[in-house]
C-alpha cells in the first residue's frame, strides 16, 4: 500500500506540473507578429504601423534613371568587345584583364535592371522623348554615340578584323576610351542637381568610378610593354 501511494502521489504531481506548463508551452508556440515602428519627427513620438505595411523606395531621379539605362547601354558593348578576345588574340594578360572587365561588367548589368525594374522604370531609354532622336534616318549606333566613350561602328568593325598584336593595341585603346567615358558619366551624375542621392547607386558609381580607373592604369601599363 505504501508503494502504491508513493506512486499515486508522484503521478499527481507529474500531471499538476504538466498543467502548469501548458500555458507556457502553447505561448511559445504562438508566432510573434511583427511590430513596425515609425520614428516620429522631433519632439514627437514613435507610432506603431499595421504589420502588413510594407516598406517603399524614394522616387528615383531622372538622373539617376537616365545615368542606369545608359550605362546599361555602355556596360553592354565592353562585354561585346571582351567576347572578341578569345579567338582574336593568344595573350594571356589580355585574356585575363578581358575576364575581369566581362564578369564585372555583366554583373553590373544585372544590379542595373534590378534597380531599375524594383523603381518601375525601364530599362532603356525611350528615343522619342530625348532631344533630337526623333530624327529621320537616324538608327542605333548613332544613338550610341551618344554614350561617352563609345566606340564607333566603324572601331567596333576594326577590332573584329584585327588578330593578335594588332588586336591587342585596338582593344586596349578601345578600351581605355571606352571606360573614360564611364568616368565621364558618372562625373556628370555626380555634377547634375539631386544625382546620385540614391544609396545604393551612389555606391554603385562610386565603385564603377574607382574600378575603372584602376583598370585604366592596367592597361596603359600594358600598351606600354614591348610585344
Amino acid at each position: 500500500m505504501l508503494n502504491d501511494s508513493r506512486r499515486n502521489g508522484l503521478l499527481a504531481a507529474v500531471a499538476l506540473a504538466c498543467s502548469l506548463s501548458l500555458p507556457v508551452c502553447a505561448q511559445q508556440a504562438e508566432p510573434q507578429t511583427p511590430v513596425v515602428v515609425q520614428p516620429g519627427a522631433p519632439g514627437q513620438p514613435t507610432r506603431t504601423l499595421p504589420a502588413t505595411t510594407r516598406a517603399t523606395l524614394p522616387p528615383a531621379s531622372a538622373k539617376d534613371v537616365e545615368f542606369m539605362q545608359g550605362m546599361i547601354m555602355h556596360h553592354a558593348q565592353a562585354v561585346e568587345m571582351t567576347a572578341l578576345i578569345e579567338s582574336h588574340t593568344k595573350n594571356k594578360a589580355l585574356r585575363t584583364l578581358g575576364d575581369r572587365i566581362s564578369r564585372s561588367q555583366s554583373d553590373e548589368i544585372g544590379f542595373m535592371k534590378r534597380w531599375l525594374t524594383a523603381r518601375g522604370q525601364p530599362l532603356s531609354h525611350d528615343m522619342h522623348d530625348m532631344p533630337g532622336m526623333n530624327m529621320p534616318g537616324m538608327d542605333m549606333s548613332q544613338h550610341q554615340m551618344l554614350m561617352p566613350g563609345m566606340l564607333t561602328p566603324e572601331q567596333m568593325d576594326a577590332l573584329r578584323k584585327a588578330k593578335d598584336q594588332e588586336f591587342d593595341r585596338l582593344f586596349l585603346t578601345g578600351m581605355i576610351q571606352h571606360h573614360n567615358g564611364a568616368l565621364t558619366m558618372v562625373k556628370d551624375l555626380f555634377d547634375t542637381a539631386g544625382g546620385g542621392q540614391d544609396a545604393e547607386l551612389f555606391n554603385f558609381a562610386t565603385d564603377v568610378d574607382s574600378g575603372q580607373r584602376a583598370e585604366i592604369r592596367i592597361m596603359q601599363t600594358m600598351l606600354g610593354e614591348k610585344p
